[in-house]
């Protein structure tokens, strides 16, 4: 059972695009280093749609080998093609993650029928247990609850990412999979505190890649109920988890790497570097954060 702050991680790139092995390294080992409990890798932040599938399996691969067991990772192996998302799930149990990610279906538009089925057919061919991802604001596609319901009956299929931000959806799930064993995330770091302090098991969290050890106290006190800890981190945390959306994500928690001396100012289109007009407001949340002196 994966609880706590659970990184969203960005994938490091050069300016000309190419991925930076060494650089993905290097924040594999600053998330071990300040308390993460669990890193996504090749996630929705760490820009799958625009690798080739040999990228996407090196990039699984690479986080694994370099974390050693020393804790969970979670492969994204989405996909809008079910086949795919097969192929995906069975490379990440072959490479030795601990589990799979995987989005709704995007740009098809499935029925609930089609997500129950899609969902299905990937947990029936993963021998790795298979975590669900709904962002219907990313994907046009929205798990509904009585659909997450249904899955949550499908073996392998062992919790939910839930990035609405609707905390009354999340809260319907927590009190009707209360003692299930089934795992809830929030997908959404604005929401992220209350959904946790309802029952929430933990957070799959973009501001995780600049604030580690933050959002990890966050977390610990949230998933045991410490409600005021929780709110204090929280309110200094909050501009971040605010402006590091400010463009599409992962544009501007790559640029606050950057601002840290992380990573090199690499992305692919059809994301584009941050806005200079937005510098100012993310160095802001920032500075706020304790990220940075100025």
């Amino acid at each position: 059972m994966i609880t706590g702050s659970i990184v969203a991680l960005a994938t490091p790139m050069k300016v000309n695009g190419d991925i930076d092995w060494e650089a993905l390294r290097r924040l594999v080992h600053f998330h071990l280093d300040n308390g993460t409990d669990a890193i996504v890798a090749a996630g929705t932040t760490g820009e799958p749609t625009t690798m080739s599938f040999a990228e996407h399996f090196d990039v699984i691969r690479t986080v694994v080998e370099e974390v050693n067991g020393r804790i969970p990772v979670i492969a994204g192996t989405g996909s809008n093609n079910t086949t795919e998302a097969v192929e995906l799930a069975r490379y990440a149990s072959e490479v030795g993650a601990d589990c799979c990610l995987t989005v709704a279906p995007y740009y098809n538009k499935p029925t609930q029928e089609g997500l129950y089925r899609h969902f299905k057919a990937i947990a029936e061919s993963s021998d790795l247990p298979v975590i669900l991802y709904n962002v219907p604001g990313r994907t046009c596609s929205d798990i509904y609850n009585e659909t997450v319901l249904r899955l949550a009956e499908v073996d392998k299929i062992i919790g939910l990412k839930d990035a609405t931000g609707n905390l009354e959806r999340g809260e319907d799930l927590i009190a009707r999979l209360k003692g299930s064993g089934f795992m809830l995330y929030s997908g959404d770091d604005a929401t992220a505190c209350d959904f946790m302090l309802m029952g929430g098991h933990g957070d799959i969290s973009v501001t995780a890649n600049v604030a580690p050890k933050a959002m990890h106290e966050l977390c610990s006190a949230a998933v045991t109920g410490g409600a005021d800890r929780a709110h204090q981190i929280n309110t200094r945390l909050m501009p971040l988890h605010t402006n590091l959306g400010i463009e599409s994500n992962p544009i501007p928690v790559k640029w606050a790497l950057y601002r840290m001396g992380y990573i090199a100012p690499g992305i692919r289109l059809p994301l584009t570097w941050l806005s200079e007009k937005y510098h100012s407001t993310v160095s802001e949340a920032m500075q706020l954060a304790g990220l940075i002196d100025d």
